[in-house]
């Protein structure tokens, strides 16, 4: 990759995004190379498993290099763009030479670094992009987390060519590593090697290496297209792709010809080749919000041995009571912040249920401080947002900021603090019309309520027989950090509090 003549290269890197986040996803580039940049300006828009954010970057200058398409996946500390900063105290690229940047960057390239062979059987060796700069940066990188460096990932060794190996064989920066028996592409009896056999694989990530074990993909006969070959999911995406194409052809070929395809004795059928698509189905990679609600629903129901406890009551003392405050003026309030009010002030009762369980060290976890969540369904999937404190709360406070987290939601503009840190949460499921439900607690939280739909129903009021509006209310928790009794008094607690608000004025 080359560089401007003037100015420093300096290598912005993708940030720890903290939360034990570990990759990203490449949405949206927001510059392009040779575009001058400016300290803090935002280069790239990522998504996480958690949020969409704007990743700014701590130099100004001119941009010089982009790593990484649209829809690529890198890990923590890859490199993101490198950026032509001047030599002056301020940082800025030099008014000067922005063109020669510019042009100098469009027309390099950078050989890949995994020793494999080019078209013409040349092996190349990528020289070190540039040195990581020493010059701090704005310190600004992502609100809440700050440009500290970030951390240093391991080298990893690429195996060196050794004798009696088979030819390599190179298809779209996939390497395909041919048998003893068989010659160089071109038939010529001399061309590079590379063992398929020996030496680490450059895979950081776990769901990568799943998805690999999970179609029966060796990973060594592939080479990445990320940082240092780092190989992606998109690299495996596209081997099954391949593999699957190649069966299809096969069958195809069979079938204008009327020959069997040959295959070796233990090859499997095209039909039912790891990975290959089926006639009728749809598959949907596991990845973003997708992927991270499912790993955190299945480890839940690995480790936490819940129960479900449920009731119905009499919801109408509490419309009218939300009607009562609508009325006075000022701003309104939602159902949902009258009932998040209700659970800090049953938690204040029951404060067994606001805990946590370190399973290492065989303890129940009791938190003073009531984190909130809420379910909320958005277009990239189901996300909790977090009230921060909402037991100092009042039920105006409580509706403004579920207004401002629903908001946030639905443009994609959460970020990760806001979607981590819960301790109790709130599923108002009543909004998509069913009754009742037995959620699954949202780890590493002890309990959640369930809200149903809110419906007129036949109740029998001070002895007579009324139509009244009646919700069902469900309370899933951790058996481990209380009893049956705990939770049963809690989910009774709030009951009462719905039936009679008055309840509640005895903790105001």
């Amino acid at each position: 990759m080359a560089h401007a003549s003037e100015g420093r290269g300096q290598e912005f890197r993708l940030p720890d995004l903290g939360e034990g986040l570990t990759e990203a996803e490449i949405v949206r580039w927001l510059v392009e190379v040779g575009d001058v940049v400016a300290v803090d300006q935002p280069v790239v828009e990522v998504e996480t498993a958690k949020a969409m954010v704007e990743v700014p970057c701590p130099y100004g200058g001119v941009v010089t290099a982009r790593f990484g398409e649209e829809g690529t996946e890198l890990p923590v500390g890859a490199p993101l763009v490198t950026v032509a900063v001047g030599t002056g105290e301020d940082g800025a690229a030099p008014a000067a030479g922005t063109q020669a940047a510019a042009s100098a960057a469009g027309e390099s390239r950078v050989a890949e670094s995994t020793g494999a062979a080019s078209t013409g059987g040349e092996s190349r060796i990528a020289e070190p992009v540039a040195a990581r700069a020493e010059a701090a940066g704005s310190g600004n990188v992502l609100v809440g987390y700050g440009t500290s460096e970030a951390p240093a990932r391991r080298r990893r060794v690429r195996p060196g060519p050794r004798a009696g190996t088979g030819a390599v064989a190179r298809t779209n920066g996939r390497v395909r590593v041919a048998g003893p028996a068989d010659g160089p592409a071109d038939g010529s009896a001399d061309g590079p090697v590379e063992s398929s056999v020996d030496g680490p694989v450059p895979v950081i990530s776990p769901l990568v290496r799943r998805l690999a074990r999970q179609n029966d993909l060796d990973l060594r006969e592939l080479t990445g297209s990320g940082p240092d070959g780092l190989i992606l999911r998109a690299d495996v995406e596209y081997a099954l792709r391949a593999s699957a194409a190649q069966g299809g052809r096969a069958a195809d070929h069979a079938a204008r010809t009327g020959r069997a395809p040959v295959t070796a004795p233990t090859a499997p059928a095209s039909a039912t080749t790891p990975g290959a698509p089926r006639s009728g189905t749809v598959r949907t990679p596991l990845k973003g919000v997708r992927g991270a609600v499912a790993d955190k629903l299945s480890r839940s129901r690995r480790e936490i041995p819940d129960a479900t406890c449920w009731v119905d009551a009499d919801a109408t003392g509490l419309m009218r009571a939300r009607t009562a405050m609508n009325a006075s003026g000022g701003p309104k309030i939602s159902l949902v912040a009258l009932l998040a009010r209700i659970c800090t002030a049953a938690l204040a009762r029951f404060p067994e249920l606001n805990a946590t369980v370190d399973t290492e060290a065989r303890e129940i976890v009791r938190l003073d401080d009531v984190h909130l969540g809420f379910a909320a369904q958005t277009d990239r999937g189901l996300v909790v947002p977090v009230v921060r404190d909402a037991h100092a709360r009042d039920a105006e406070g409580l509706a403004a900021e579920f207004a401002r987290l629903t908001e946030a939601a639905h443009e994609g503009r959460l970020t990760p603090g806001e979607l981590t840190g819960g301790t109790f949460t709130l599923n108002n499921y009543g909004v998509f019309g069913v009754d009742g439900s037995t959620p699954i607690i949202n780890h590493p939280e002890a309990a959640m309520l369930g809200v149903g739909r809110i419906v007129a129903k036949p109740w029998v009021h001070e002895g007579e027989l009324a139509v009244r509006q009646v919700v069902q209310l469900s309370l899933t928790f951790d058996h481990r950090v209380c009893d049956g009794g705990t939770a049963g008094g809690f989910l009774r607690y709030v009951a009462d509090c719905v039936e009679q608000p008055a309840v509640l004025l005895r903790t105001l």
